[in-house]
C-alpha cells in the first residue's frame, strides 16, 4: 500500500504541475528580458550624449578675463613670454596733425553713419526699445521667482508665457469684434440707406435740390471710374497689410523679448566691463539702480492698468454698454500712458456708451471720474511707491515730448527715461559740482 501510494503521485500527471513548471521559470526570463531592455536603452542613451568622434565642442562666446596692473607686473617678473597676438606699439600722439584729421574725419564719417542706419531702421529700432523696456519690467518678477527658488529659466517661461496670453487674448477679442462689426455695418447698411431715402427729409430735400438725380450721377461716375475702384481696393490690401505688419511686430517683440530677458544678466556684465576699472562700481550700481527703477515702474503700471480695466468692465457690464471686454482691453492698454491715459479711455468710453443713452453716460462717467480720483490718491501711490519718482511738471513735460517723438511708445517709456537722467544729473554732475 505504501509503495502504491508512492509511486501514485509520481505516475499520475497532475495538470496543475506544468503549469506550475512553465511558470515559475517564465518570470525570471521576462525580468531578464525587461532588464536587457533598460539597460540596452540605457547604452543608447549614454552614446547619444556622448560627442561624435572627431567632433569639437562648440565654440562660445565668453567674456575676457580683466587685467591690472599687478598682472602685468606679475608677467613682466616671470619669463618672458610673447602675447598670441604680438606687443602694441607705442601709441601716435594726440596732438600729431595726421593723428587729428584722420579721427575727426573717422568720427564724422560714424556719426553720418548711425544717423543713415537709424533713419534707414526706425520701425527695428523701436521694436527694439520695445522689447527691452518689456524684457526690464518682467526682469523683476524673474528675480522674484529666483528668490524663491525657483530656477531663472522656469521664471522666464512662467513671466513670456502670460505676457503672450494676454497678448493673444486682446488679439482674440479684438478682431472677431471688428469682423462682427464690420458685417452688421455691411448687412445694415441698404436698410439705412432705404430709411434715409424715405424719410420726409430727403424728399423734401429731393423736391428744393433734386438729390436723386445728383446722387445717381455721381454713383456713376464712381463706378466707371477705374482709379476710383482700385483706390478702394488699394484702402482693403493697405488695411490688410497694416494688420499683418502689427502682428509681425508684435511677434518680433515678444521674440526679443524673450532673448533680451534670458540675456540680461549677461548683458549687464559686458555694459560694466565697457567701462573703466576704476568707476566700473559706481557705473553697474547706477546702472542697476536704473534698471530697477524702471521693471517696479512697468510692473507698477501694469498693476495699475488691470485694475483701471477691471473697474471700467465691472462698471460697463453694470450699465449695459456694448463691448464691453473689447473697451477694457482698450482701457488697459491706454492706461499705461502716465497723466492722461485714463481721460482718453473715459473719453473713448463715453462716446460708445451715448449710444445707449446720454443717462449711460452719465452714469458711467461718474463713476469713472470718481475711481480716477481714488486710483490718484490711494491706489497708485501705494503701488508705485518703489518705482520712480518724478517731480509733477517734468512728467507732464516728458510725457509730451516722447509722445511727439515716438507716439503711443514715447509716452510709456518718458517717465522711467526722466528718471534715469534725473538719477544720472543727481549722482554725477551735482555731485562733481559740489566739489568745486
Amino acid at each position: 500500500m505504501t509503495d502504491k501510494t508512492d509511486e501514485s503521485p509520481a505516475g499520475q500527471e497532475n495538470p496543475a504541475a506544468p503549469d506550475s513548471r512553465e511558470a515559475g521559470p517564465s518570470r525570471p526570463a521576462q525580468g531578464r528580458r525587461g532588464g536587457s531592455a533598460a539597460a540596452a536603452l540605457l547604452v543608447v542613451i549614454r552614446r547619444l550624449r556622448q560627442p561624435l568622434p572627431g567632433a569639437q565642442p562648440r565654440l562660445r562666446f565668453e567674456m575676457p578675463p580683466e587685467y591690472s596692473h599687478q598682472d602685468e607686473a606679475d608677467t613682466d617678473e616671470s619669463a618672458p613670454t610673447t602675447p598670441q597676438f604680438g606687443n602694441p606699439g607705442p601709441r601716435m600722439s594726440t596732438q600729431h596733425p595726421l593723428y587729428l584729421g584722420f579721427m575727426g574725419t573717422v568720427g564724422v564719417g560714424l556719426a553720418l553713419l548711425v544717423y543713415w542706419i537709424g533713419s534707414n531702421t526706425t520701425q527695428l529700432l523701436l521694436w527694439i526699445i520695445a522689447a527691452l523696456f518689456i524684457a526690464l519690467g518682467l526682469e523683476p518678477v524673474v528675480g522674484w521667482m529666483e528668490s524663491r527658488k525657483i530656477p531663472r529659466p522656469v521664471g522666464i517661461l512662467v513671466a513670456v508665457s502670460v505676457l503672450v496670453s494676454a497678448v493673444a487674448g486682446f488679439f482674440a477679442t479684438l478682431i472677431p469684434t471688428i469682423v462682427a462689426q464690420v458685417t452688421e455695418i455691411v448687412a445694415q447698411a441698404p436698410v439705412w440707406v432705404r430709411d434715409f431715402i424715405d424719410s420726409d427729409l430727403f424728399r423734401s430735400l429731393d423736391d428744393q435740390f433734386g438729390l436723386r438725380d445728383r446722387i445717381s450721377e455721381e454713383l456713376d461716375k464712381f463706378v466707371k471710374n477705374p482709379d476710383a475702384v482700385g483706390g478702394i481696393f488699394g484702402g482693403v490690401v493697405g488695411f490688410g497689410s497694416v494688420l499683418a505688419n502689427g502682428l509681425f511686430g508684435t511677434l518680433i517683440v515678444l521674440v526679443l523679448s524673450l532673448y533680451f530677458l534670458a540675456a540680461l544678466p549677461a548683458m549687464k556684465k559686458w555694459g560694466y566691463r565697457l567701462a573703466p576699472r576704476s568707476r566700473r562700481a559706481r557705473v553697474a550700481a547706477l546702472s542697476e539702480e536704473i534698471t530697477r527703477s524702471v521693471g517696479n515702474y512697468v510692473i507698477g503700471q501694469a498693476c495699475v492698468a488691470l485694475l483701471n480695466a477691471a473697474f471700467a468692465f465691472i462698471v460697463m457690464s453694470i450699465l449695459g454698454i456694448p463691448f464691453a471686454l473689447l473697451l477694457a482691453f482698450v482701457v488697459a492698454l491706454l492706461a499705461f500712458i502716465p497723466l492722461v491715459g485714463g481721460m482718453i479711455a473715459a473719453v473713448v468710453v463715453l462716446l460708445v456708451s451715448l449710444t445707449e443713452g446720454w443717462q449711460t453716460a452719465a452714469a458711467y462717467g461718474v463713476c469713472y471720474f470718481a475711481y480716477l480720483q481714488f486710483e490718484a490718491y490711494f491706489i497708485s501711490p501705494r503701488i508705485m511707491q518703489k518705482a520712480v519718482a518724478v517731480p509733477g511738471a517734468v512728467a507732464v513735460i516728458s510725457v509730451i515730448a516722447g509722445g511727439s517723438l515716438l507716439g503711443v511708445l514715447g509716452a510709456l517709456i518718458a517717465i522711467p527715461t526722466a528718471a534715469a537722467i534725473l538719477l544720472l544729473v543727481k549722482e554725477i554732475y551735482i555731485v562733481r559740482q559740489d566739489k568745486h
